[in-house]
C-alpha cells in the first residue's frame, strides 16, 4: 500500500491564494512542502517564505529543484543569502549574483565559511574582466582574499586604495610582495604606507624584493633584528650590493654592542 501524503501537505498543495499567504508562516514542514508544489504558489510567496531563517536545507534544496520558481534574480539572491542554503544550491546560484551582492555575501557573519570562500573565488575570477571603476570600488570594500588579489595585480592606482581596505591582512600583503615581478612603483607605495610600512614582516619582505628602492632598504635595515640581518646576509635572494649594506649594518650593531659592554663596570 502506497504512503498517503499527510493531510497538511494536501491542504497546502491545493490552497487558495489567500490561504497561501497565511500558510507560508506555518511551522509544519509538510505544509511548506505542499506549498511549493501548489500551482498558485508564485515568486512573491516564495520570497516571503525565504525571509524565514528557520527553513531547513532539505526544504531549500526542494525549492531549488522547482526550476519554474527559481528563475528571477530576486529568488536566486534570497537563496544564496539564506543561512541554511545547501552547498549544491549555493554553487548553482552564486555565479549569477551581481558584483556588490557577492561582496555583501562574503562580508556577512552568517555566511558559512566554505560558502564564503566560494563567493570570494567567484569575485576573484571576475577581476580580470572588470573596468577600473569597479575594481576601485572593490578595493575599498572587498574581503581579504579579494583585496589581496587586487593588490597582486600591481596596478598603482588600485594599490593606493586597496592598502587602506580594513579587511586586507598582512598575509595578503606578504603574498603580493612575494611576486618578484611586482612593479617597483607599487612596492614603493607599500613601503611608504602609514600602516603596512610599520609591519615588521612587511619590512622583511620589502628588503627581499628586487624592486625595493635603495632608500627604502636603508630606512628598513635599522629596524630589523641582528638575527634576521644575519639570515639575510647569507641569503642569495639579495643582490651583492644589498648584502654589503646588510653586512655593514650587522657590523655597526655588533660594534655598538661591544662598546656598550666595555662601558659596564
Amino acid at each position: 500500500m502506497e504512503n498517503t501524503p499527510p493531510v497538511d501537505f494536501e491542504r497546502a498543495r491545493s490552497a487558495t491564494l489567500e490561504e497561501i499567504s497565511l500558510l507560508v508562516h506555518a511551522p509544519d514542514v509538510e505544509v511548506l512542502q505542499g506549498l511549493i508544489e501548489n500551482p498558485l504558489f508564485n515568486e512573491t510567496h516564495l520570497c516571503l517564505l525565504l525571509e524565514r531563517k528557520d527553513l531547513s536545507g532539505d526544504l531549500l534544496e526542494a525549492i531549488a529543484r522547482r526550476r519554474e520558481l527559481v528563475k528571477t534574480y530576486r529568488v536566486k539572491k534570497a537563496l544564496a543569502f539564506h543561512p541554511h542554503v545547501p552547498r549544491i544550491v549555493f554553487i548553482r546560484v552564486v555565479r549569477e549574483l551581481y558584483l556588490m551582492d557577492l561582496v555583501q555575501l562574503t562580508l556577512l557573519p552568517a555566511t558559512q565559511a566554505g560558502l564564503k570562500r566560494l563567493a570570494e573565488d567567484v569575485l576573484i575570477s571576475r577581476l580580470a574582466h572588470l573596468p577600473l571603476g569597479q575594481k576601485l570600488t572593490l578595493a575599498r570594500r572587498a574581503p581579504a582574499r579579494v583585496a589581496g588579489a587586487l593588490l597582486a595585480e600591481g596596478h598603482a592606482q588600485i594599490a593606493k586604495v586597496v592598502l587602506d581596505n580594513p579587511f586586507l591582512t598582512e598575509a595578503q600583503v606578504l603574498k603580493a610582495l612575494s611576486y618578484k615581478k611586482f612593479p617597483a612603483g607599487v612596492v614603493q607605495t607599500v613601503a611608504t604606507h602609514r600602516k603596512w610600512s610599520l609591519s615588521y614582516n612587511v619590512r622583511l619582505a620589502l628588503l627581499r624584493h628586487p624592486a625595493t628602492p635603495l632608500a627604502v632598504v636603508l630606512a628598513v635595515l635599522p629596524n630589523l633584528t641582528v638575527g634576521d640581518l644575519k639570515v639575510l646576509s647569507s641569503s642569495e635572494v639579495l643582490p651583492g650590493n644589498l648584502r654589503r649594506y646588510v653586512a655593514h649594518e650587522i657590523e655597526k650593531r655588533m660594534s655598538a654592542a661591544r662598546a656598550s659592554r666595555k662601558k659596564l663596570p
